[in-house]
């Protein structure tokens, strides 16, 4: 047991930080304030003005577009887990082309087993996570069918319909970001396979990149509530 300390740390270090990233974006303040939080914002901006339009083809026109997404997704977490299943099954021809690099990467088949494992369970939990994201955007679908005419626009009926369609909408949403999430974190989990200490330079690494593009990007910038138009626009960019 002494002799893995360092590869026990590492995987803890990257369960802790996957955990405490996903927190704090869906569970806290400042969470609140991510570039989802903030598109959430305009899921029911979308479900309002649908209940405003008779003609509603453009709409399920979108959404169909983003099932296409997801269903994308899960079949491509589905090739992944087969991938790790083949990693799996291969130990002992991983381990002889690893003996056989210039540097010493060399492991045990039980611990290259384990790491295996364990990307077969960020796959499994990735096209689960996709797959019900999947269904609840189908249920959004539905719920968009049975949106009332614009004619019962001011009805309670209709309010309810509406924040009904939207906590659906949200919630597919979350999901299909937790699958995300876990595809970003399968890409820093990699560096396990190469050493631990690399473990914990990739895992830095993804939380870093994925909270930028939470909290510090261009499209989170650009999705800000204090984004005005015009003129003041075009005096911060300066001339073109």
């Amino acid at each position: 047991m002494s002799r893995h300390w360092v590869d026990i740390t590492a995987v803890g270090f990257f369960i802790i930080e996957w955990l405490v990233y996903a927190a704090t974006l869906e569970h806290s303040a400042y969470g609140r304030n991510s570039l989802s939080a903030r598109m959430n914002r305009y899921r029911e901006v979308w479900v309002r003005r649908l209940l405003d339009r008779e003609a509603r083809m453009v709409d399920m026109q979108i959404m169909a577009s983003l099932q296409n997404g997801t269903a994308f997704f899960a079949s491509t977490s589905l090739f992944a887990l087969g991938g790790a299943l083949a990693l799996l099954h291969a130990t002992n021809d991983a381990i002889t082309i690893l003996g056989k690099l210039p540097i010493d990467l060399s492991t045990s088949p039980a611990m290259w087993e384990l790491k295996c494992v364990g990307l077969v369970l960020i796959c499994v939990y990735a096209f689960f996570k996709f797959a019900w994201a999947y269904r609840l955007f189908n249920y959004v679908a539905i719920l968009y069918g049975g949106m009332p005419p614009a004619s019962q626009r001011d009805t309670p009926q209709a309010e309810a319909h509406v924040i009904r369609t939207t906590r659906v909408f949200e919630s597919a949403g979350r999901h299909f970001n937790r699958g995300q999430r876990a595809f970003f974190f399968a890409l820093g989990y990699l560096g396990w396979f190469v050493s631990p200490w690399v473990l914990f330079v990739t895992t830095a690494a993804v939380v870093i990149v994925t909270w930028r593009r939470q909290f510090a990007s261009s499209a989170w910038a650009a999705m800000a509530p204090e984004v005005v138009a015009g003129d003041e626009g075009m005096h911060k960019r300066g001339p073109q």
